[in-house]
């Protein structure tokens, strides 16, 4: 099986498996200790959670705190709805966790637009009374890299907070200097599933989703893993040192991807998105065809969280595609892990499945 769902998920590292191994709790070990209890063995899981807490938050800007969730959508509804904010401005092409969480306090939110190729526009009229904005730094279906700073600064300038999903940009790209608040998750940068953390700026108060106990700061009770938070912070620390070569490494198999499936036209902007992402239409390709004949290359029609809905995509009919070319769209993810030799592989049983079909 040839994987290319990077936006989906990633391989766990093999460092961050490593930094987990000591926490899995076996009776022979003290790694099963709870680190909120007050004696030796808990001291030392509570310092495992503070290294891999620095180990993240360095991935994010200077100012603020890190606070472990379950994963990123935990963290932006406590972002959202911990806020207290009751009007909002959010994308068009904001994961489901953004849309639906903004709907359910404010269903009349703004709506931000992108244009053609997926962008919006920084300098977008907000609304007088928006109190938060929310656009992600990269999207999870297109790949498109937002203007999050100028945005940032728009928000903050008509007295508005502003949140930003940096679960596709994390360990990938610098993160949004001018944010208030930052949702990341660790399955997507090579870490475990089941663990993430909203970064908040020094200085700003939430509300607590949970309650209970009183952990991570009063903001988030319940007992913290330290095998999840060990392999997240190893994915974290191994992201930066690896930024630079995965970058160089996924920019030279979209070249090899594109070049294999050169009639197919891309989705979003060709020039401002993170290019471990592909995303393609070709007119008259049936999608749900293509992925049958082609069963050991693991891709994608869309989000992993919007699959089998049946639906177009709410992000490529704001590009403006009809519906028919969003159904007629594929994602191609690839990253760390992918192999050149494999990736073309894959891409030409893709291309001759497509040919098949008579398209």
């Amino acid at each position: 099986m040839i994987y290319l769902d990077y936006q989906a998920t990633t391989p766990l590292a093999p460092e961050a498996r490593e930094a987990m191994l000591p926490w899995l709790g076996g009776p022979e070990t003290s790694g099963f200790a709870n680190p909120h209890s007050p004696h030796r063995p808990g001291r030392a899981a509570a310092a495992a959670v503070e290294v891999a807490r620095e180990q993240v938050a360095a991935l994010l800007p200077p100012g603020g705190r890190v606070i472990f969730t379950s994963g990123a959508t935990e963290a932006i509804n406590l972002a959202i709805l911990g806020s207290g904010a009751r009007s909002l401005a959010v994308s068009a092409i904001e994961h489901a966790a953004v849309l639906d969480t903004a709907r359910a306090i404010d269903p009349g939110f703004r709506v931000l637009p992108v244009d053609g190729k997926g962008l919006v526009d920084p300098t977008v009229p907000l609304g007088p009374d928006t109190k938060l904005v929310a656009v992600m730094q990269v999207n999870n279906e297109i790949g498109t890299i937002q203007p999050v700073e100028a945005l940032a600064e728009r928000a903050h300038a008509a007295g508005a907070l502003f949140l930003c999903d940096a679960v596709q940009g994390a360990g990938k790209i610098a993160g949004p200097a001018h944010a208030d608040l930052i949702a990341v998750s660790a399955h997507k940068l090579y870490g475990p599933k089941g663990i993430g953390a909203l970064w908040v700026r020094d200085g700003l108060d939430l509300a607590p989703l949970i309650r209970g106990g009183g952990q991570e700061q009063g903001l988030r009770s319940g007992t913290l893993s330290p095998l999840l938070c060990a392999g997240f912070g190893a994915a974290a620390a191994l992201a930066i040192r690896r930024m630079e070569a995965d970058t160089t490494h996924v920019a030279a198999l979209w070249d090899r991807a594109r070049a294999i499936l050169s009639r197919w036209e891309l989705n979003g902007s060709a020039a401002q998105r993170w290019r471990g992402n592909l995303n393609l239409h070709l007119a008259g390709v049936d999608v749900a065809r293509l992925m049958s004949e082609v069963r050991d290359v693991a891709f994608s029609a869309g989000s992993a969280c919007a699959s089998g809905s049946g639906r177009p995509s709410h992000v490529l009919r704001a590009l403006g595609l009809s519906d028919r070319q969003a159904k007629a769209s594929i994602r191609l993810g690839f990253g760390r892990y992918t192999d050149p030799g494999e990736l073309e592989d894959a891409c030409a049983k893709i291309e001759a499945a497509a040919a098949a079909q008579g398209v």
